[in-house]
């Protein structure tokens, strides 16, 4: 593979985004999308009042607010 083939096929791989079916297809780059793509959207979740995120099984998992308490200066 020359000089010019290789910056090539970099300039595919970084023009590249996520597409739905990353989720089903095998290799390295889609799956890389694929999982971003969830962490993402999970972590955007959590910051919302009635934040659910999607079980693999389609159900979806209520998440659990932690309540903050103040320390007490004793």
């Amino acid at each position: 593979m020359d000089g010019k083939q290789s910056k090539n096929e970099s300039s595919e791989i970084a023009g590249r985004i996520y597409d739905v079916s990353d989720y089903k297809r095998e290799d390295s780059l889609s799956s890389g999308l694929a999982t971003t793509h969830e962490q993402v959207s999970d972590t955007y979740a959590e910051g919302e009042i009635k934040a659910v995120v999607d079980d693999v099984n389609g159900r979806d998992i209520e998440l659990q607010k932690k309540e903050l308490r103040k320390k007490s200066n004793k």
